[in-house]
């Protein structure tokens, strides 16, 4: 039983036995595992601290030998390269990847910026120096950049190289590459508009429009503070590419009029100036388009920089005269009372950028003549303008002592922030100055009494304001051709509605 038992247990073992020969003589027969796909893939960074430098990093799969070619003729072998390119640009890198399951390619385009190439198209290889641009308009206030724009009006229709203001033209902006921003007045200096005269509250009769002498290295505006910061020096400058703007950083530091700061106008230097800027790259110059937009009021400066010189324009020191003289005469009475469009004596033309709509209803009795209403547009230069009708003449004040008119204030107009309560009415020829506003004889006076109709009377003998500052009065001059009205005062947007009636010249 028990040698039966032994034999049994024997066979067992050689039948598991012959089992497992089959079993692994099954296997060596079947094909060997394949061995992986390649999978080429990589990932690139390149470096903060030297824009030409680039890391490429792999992430193929089943590899194990490299071949890179960087698209600039350098290649390499390792996993992992970091590459230098010697200079900015588009380059098709490639990537083949090889192993066990053979070879794998992927390719991608590797762009080199230089972050400093629009730097120096502003500053150069070490600075750059612009001037105002002498081919057509340099500079233009606007309500606004797009003249496509519902509303859109041209306040200054602008500076051209024409002689009227040679300094401007003359003196230089100069960027450095190092950050720093230089201003050359050249010796010579313009005396802006509401800064060295005609500034409300303060003197006047300071300085007229023109080019001053300012190689004293001394400066005073309208008001008598010295603004000697804006004369040349060096400042510093931020470039934000991004978002193309330039920051100017130090007192007096300025661009285009030394009045133009970062959110209004100013009397006075400031500490830092900031505004928008691009580059047009033209054959053999450069155009720098500077803009302040203000929301309403929209300014435009076009600076230029020649890498040939001979294309620069000419500068124009004298200036041809403007527009046509016109007849003189003499008035008895110049009026207007606004009840229609033919309500007047003479005086019936009305323009400007605020209009007055005649024949409206009386604020105070809507069962009285009609009287005109006054809006004053949202921008920090709105008048009405009334001249002689039909044909415009220049007003000799031989007869002519008074100016007399009824204004009407309604206290809804929100006089919480800049809008004042001030009437201006003025004289000032339009036909033979182009820039009117230069060379005039204005009355100002405050209403403090709302919601009634109040009578305003002037000595036409005496001004409050007079742009050139040579102490004359209109009586003294026969080239006024135009009456102007405004309200609320200047150097703001905020719209008013007034009411005026019964206007008299005489």
């Amino acid at each position: 039983m028990k040698k039966q038992f032994l034999s049994a247990f024997r066979m067992g073992w050689l039948m598991v036995a012959a089992f497992s020969v089959a079993v692994l003589s099954s296997c060596t027969e079947d094909e060997a595992p394949e061995p992986e796909e390649v999978i080429a893939s990589f990932q690139y960074e390149i470096s903060e601290e030297n824009y030409l430098q680039v890391t490429f990093t792999d992430f193929s799969q089943g590899a194990d030998t490299y071949a890179w070619d960087f698209g600039d003729g350098n290649t390499s072998t390792d996993a992992n390269p970091v590459h230098e390119y010697a200079e900015a640009g588009t380059y098709t890198v490639k990537l083949t990847a090889t192993g066990e399951g053979g070879s794998a390619e992927r390719s991608e385009d590797v762009t080199i910026t230089d972050p400093f190439a629009a730097l120096r198209v502003l500053a150069g290889d070490d600075s750059k120096t612009w001037k105002l641009y002498r081919d057509g308009t340099s500079m233009f206030l606007a309500s606004g950049s797009d003249p496509a724009a519902e509303g859109y009006q041209v306040y200054w229709e602008g500076l051209t190289n024409n002689g009227a203001r040679p300094c401007l033209y003359e003196q230089t902006i100069t960027f450095g590459l190092d950050g720093t921003y230089t201003f050359d007045d050249q010796g010579m200096f313009w005396a802006e508009y509401g800064v060295f005269n005609n500034l409300e509250g303060c003197d006047s009769d300071v300085t007229a429009e023109s080019c001053m002498d300012v190689s004293s290295g001394s400066l005073v505006n309208a008001c008598g503070d010295d603004v000697s910061a804006w004369l040349s020096g060096t400042h510093t400058y931020t470039y934000n590419t991004s978002s193309n703007e330039i920051a100017l950083e130090g007192d007096g530091a300025w661009i285009g009029v030394p009045k133009l700061g970062t959110d209004g106008l100013t009397t006075v230097p400031v500490s830092s100036v900031s505004f928008t800027a691009t580059i047009e790259q033209m054959d053999g110059y450069d155009l720098l388009h500077v803009a302040f937009d203000y929301g309403d009021n929209y300014w435009s400066i076009t600076y230029a920089s020649y890498s040939d010189a001979s294309l620069e324009p000419e500068l124009v020191t004298d200036q041809a005269a403007f527009g046509t003289d016109l007849d003189n005469v003499a008035f008895e009475e110049l009026s207007h009372t606004f009840e229609s469009a033919t309500s007047f004596v003479e005086l019936g033309t009305i323009a400007g950028a605020s209009l007055i709509e005649v024949g409206v209803e009386d604020p105070a009795d809507a069962a009285a003549t009609k009287v005109g209403k006054f809006t004053r547009i949202a921008s920090d230069y709105q008048e009405a303008q009334l001249q002689v009708n039909p044909d415009a003449k220049d007003i000799l004040f031989d007869n002519i002592t008074t100016i007399s008119v009824d204004v009407f204030v309604p206290s809804t107009n929100d006089f919480t922030g800049d809008l004042t309560q001030s009437f201006v009415f003025g004289f000032a020829d339009v036909s033979q100055t182009e820039q009117w506003w230069t060379d005039l004889y204005q009355w100002e006076q405050e209403v403090t009494d709302l919601d009634t109709w109040v009578t305003l009377t002037f000595d036409v003998t005496a001004p409050n304001t007079v742009s050139l500052g040579d102490g004359s009065n209109p009586t003294t001059r026969t080239d006024l051709d135009m009456f102007y009205i405004g309200f609320g005062g200047g150097g703001h947007s905020t719209e008013a509605t007034v009411y005026i009636r019964n206007l008299v010249i005489e």
